[in-house]
């Protein structure tokens, strides 16, 4: 970093809702620099940044922008003042154009009419200047994958005059390629003079985009150090408190009996004559590239989606469990960690006590009546087994960060004591220190005995945490993997085999 200006500083921030947040954080972002903003789940991140942002007003604090006092009362005041955010949830129209939705507060018109042909040239110039020239600005956003979606929602917060941009976990959902090009375009708005503060828990990514981090730990400022020279590991020890280290050597875990048999599942295209055993006491985890069928496997074992094909045993049964819905799934003593964790496996609004109590409330309950005493014990100790952070078990869960939300999905299931629990993408917008709780609550689920099916596109976890690896191409289930035998090539390799055979079927064909 060559840049020297202070763009933005910030003293003594805090913000207390029932209990404090955010407390004493103080601050310095230059002009054309990146500042990693990292933690854990809780931390106070979001809190900070949206203060920054206008979206939250500070109990304390004070902030300057490039030498002036600057206290934001929304989020239009700060864009108007430069200052840009862009939130890890989309908040774009989906069935507005993509023009439309980049240029919606200006919409150029004559009497009441919209210039269609100015807004569509604008917004093909705003696109250019972020290198995605080739999208149509006439089309849907929803005809958009994901990660575009994400890029655009970036390329409308440059719209006008852009001085600070916040970047909330902006990889989450983009390929390595479009994170690629991110990178790029961060690097040209570098260039400009542009600050730009990056909130992500992909420690790898922020060595490679920042030029200094800093961390906050339980709503307070650790440490704001150069990223060049921090390892890992030094980072990880800031946000914690504490080492954290992965098992990629770990023993294989001892297997048991066979607790659930999938045999010739299949759904269209998407998934195509899977069939698999699950032992008890062991992690069995599903690699594969988007798309694979990964997810929809789960969904059809669970009974989320209806099969074309397939059944499912469980135990020693010789004759296929009855599983249609999720009802029948959970009756039957199976559990799912849904990809998508605030739409799919939580009632927000509601409290941590009735989304853990919530698949098993007769465990709670007699004579048709809730035992309140005995639920509130029972939520209090799986809350403090987990470490969920929160002020109490009446909390609402939408209040909580995304790491602790997915420790009271697991609290359900603990609660529920499946035999079988399905895992879809369990760590995915967690932070280091709550990802190592939840991997210790899996490893202790399997020593009890229990069948663990997880799905995750970070191949380090698979294959630090699982004892067999299967792999999905377009659809099957190509190869699984003995703990010992694999490779991240080699789990690459069995990604794309399908798909590569698919192609060259196809070359051969045209010939």
């Amino acid at each position: 970093m060559t840049a020297t200006v202070v763009l933005l500083r910030g003293e003594g921030l805090g913000k207390r809702y029932a209990t404090p947040v955010l407390s004493g954080v103080g601050f310095e972002l230059h002009g054309g620099e990146v500042l990693a903003l990292t933690g854990e789940n809780g931390a106070g991140k979001s809190t900070l940044s949206k203060i920054v942002a206008g979206l939250v007003d500070p109990s304390e604090g004070e902030m300057w922008l490039e030498g002036q006092p600057y206290r934001p009362r929304s989020r239009k005041e700060a864009e108007r003042l430069g200052v840009r955010m862009v939130l890890q949830e989309l908040s774009l129209v989906p069935t507005l154009s993509v023009a439309e939705n980049l240029l919606l507060e200006r919409l150029p018109n004559t009497a009441g009419f919209i210039r269609r042909d100015v807004l569509n040239q604008a917004a093909a110039k705003q696109m250019a200047m972020i290198g995605l020239e080739a999208i149509d600005p006439r089309l849907p956003v929803s005809a958009l994958g994901v990660g575009h979606q994400q890029m655009v929602e970036i390329a409308r917060s440059l719209v006008g005059e852009c001085r600070l941009l916040i970047l909330d976990e902006p990889t989450a959902t983009l390929t390595s390629r479009e994170i690629e090009h991110l990178f790029h375009q961060i690097a040209l708005l570098k260039a400009r003079g542009v600050g730009v503060v990056y909130i992500s828990h992909r420690l790898d990514e922020l060595q490679q985009i920042a030029d200094r981090v800093m961390v906050l730990r339980d709503g307070k400022h650790v440490e704001t150090r150069p990223m060049r020279g921090s390892t890992q590991d030094d980072i990880v020890r800031l946000m914690v408190g504490r080492d954290v280290h992965e098992a990629l050597d770990r023993p294989r875990r001892p297997a048991g009996a066979v607790a659930m048999r999938v045999k010739g599942m299949s759904r269209g295209t998407v998934v195509r004559d899977v069939s698999l055993s699950l032992h008890n006491g062991e992690v069995l985890g599903l690699a594969g590239l988007v798309g694979s069928g990964r997810t929809e496997l789960l969904r059809l074992i669970y009974g989320a989606d209806r099969k074309d094909s397939g059944e499912v045993l469980l135990g020693n049964a010789t004759t296929p469990a009855r599983i249609a819905t999720p009802v029948q799934a959970v009756k039957a003593g199976i559990g799912l960690v849904t990809e998508d964790r605030k739409s799919q496996g939580l009632l927000l609004p509601l409290s941590i006590r009735i989304n853990t109590t919530l698949a098993n409330l007769k465990a709670v309950a007699g004579g048709g009546w809730l035992k309140r005493d005995e639920e509130r014990v029972e939520v209090e100790r799986l809350r403090q087994l987990l470490r969920v952070r929160s002020d109490s078990s009446e909390q609402a869960v939408g209040q909580l960060s995304g790491g602790n939300q997915q420790k009271v999905v697991f609290a359900r299931w603990l609660h529920r004591d499946c035999e079988v629990l399905l895992l879809d993408e369990p760590t995915r917008g967690v932070d280091i220190g709550a990802r190592a709780d939840i991997y210790a609550q899996m490893d202790r689920l399997a020593a009890a005995g229990k069948a663990l099916l997880m799905v995750s596109s970070d191949l380090r976890e698979l294959m630090s945490v699982c004892d067999r690896i299967g792999v999905m191409s377009a659809g099957r289930l190509v190869r699984i993997f003995e703990r010992g035998e694999w490779s991240e090539h080699a789990l690459l390799e069995a990604a794309f085999s399908a798909y590569l055979a698919a192609d060259a079927a196809n070359g051969a064909k045209a010939a």
